[in-house]
């Protein structure tokens, strides 16, 4: 049998050690925490993506009274992204989130689902998406791409009140 372990390797930085790039990903991702609609679980997060031509879009979590069908801002602003300008390539997406207490301190990585769309468009563009994870004091927490992230998991304790 093959080895199943898989070395996890995040780099952490201060924001303003970022790129000019980086940092305008990173305030659209916080932009969009206010275009959450997160009524139910008061859990708004935010995504902002720098695209090849060096714009940035964004896209955040919608909520729906029927828990399937609410949509991650990861996946928003992937989705976004391929009506508005198909084709053009992501360098970086950057994501944060908060709860009722501010942007959470801890960093939260995409869900599942989210990951493997991550992957899918990695493998479409032919390209690594390269990840920020963004903190309430400024750290950031830098994945090279969407595929080295996959053991991690989110889950309940995120929402905790």
């Amino acid at each position: 049998m093959g080895n199943t372990e898989q070395e996890i390797r995040l780099k952490e930085v201060q924001a303003e050690q970022l790129s000019e790039g980086d940092q305008k990903a990173i305030q659209e991702a916080i932009r969009q925490l206010d275009l959450s609609y997160s009524p139910y679980s008061g859990f708004s997060v935010g995504a902002g993506i720098e695209l090849e031509d060096g714009t940035v879009m964004g896209g955040s979590n919608q909520e729906n009274a029927s828990y399937p069908l609410c949509m991650c801002a990861e996946r928003v602003a992937l989705y976004h992204l391929a009506a508005a300008k198909p084709g053009t390539k992501v360098l970086t997406m950057a994501i944060t989130a908060r709860n009722q207490n501010g942007i959470i301190e801890r960093a939260v990585f995409p869900c599942g689902a989210c990951r493997q769309v991550i992957l899918e468009y990695e493998r479409i563009q032919k390209h690594p998406i390269r990840l920020l994870i963004y903190t309430r004091s400024a750290k950031v927490l830098i994945a090279e791409s969407g595929a080295s992230i996959l053991p991690f998991a989110f889950d309940e304790s995120f929402l905790i009140k």
